[in-house]
Order: structure tokens, then C-alpha cells, then sequence
């Protein structure tokens, strides 16, 4: 149970900072924060993985998560502009 809480507080903070570092106008509040950072902590760690920064079993750090959370919200920035 406490492994949930604190990879939701983790994927919160880290999707703070990245909505924080990339400029534009960012969507949601703080569950679609939590989840843009979780999402990012996913995306960090098979980067890593495939980067053989990370072995099976380990997960990103929150620099790496932080990196993968500005990719979803390039992407996001992305597909919003094409479809504006």
C-alpha cells in the first residue's frame, strides 16, 4: 500500500517540475500531474534500459523520470498545436 502513496507522491512532484521547466500552457490538475510524472518515470526507465543505463529490476531515478515527463509533454505540445 505505502509503494503506491509514494509513487504517486513522486510522479506529483516530478510532473510539478516538469510542467514548471517547459514553457506553454500545460493540462490538468493534480491527478493528470501525478500521472504525467508516473507516466514519465515509465518512459525514463525504458529509455534507460535501452540506453543500458538500467538492468531489469531497477526503475529511473527522478532525473531520468523528470526527462521522460518533458518528452509526454513535448509530445503533448506537439499534437495539441497540429490539431489547433
Amino acid at each position: 500500500m505505502f509503494h503506491w502513496i509514494w509513487i504517486i507522491l513522486i510522479g506529483l512532484v516530478v510532473g510539478a517540475i516538469a510542467k514548471l521547466l517547459m514553457p506553454g500552457k500545460d493540462p490538468g490538475g493534480w491527478i493528470i500531474t501525478a500521472l504525467l510524472g508516473i507516466a514519465g518515470s515509465i518512459l525514463g526507465t525504458w529509455i534507460g534500459r535501452v540506453l543500458h543505463l538500467y538492468t531489469k529490476g531497477e526503475t529511473a531515478g527522478i532525473l531520468m523520470s523528470l526527462v521522460g515527463a518533458m518528452i509526454l509533454l513535448g509530445i503533448y505540445h506537439m499534437v495539441r498545436r497540429k490539431t489547433a
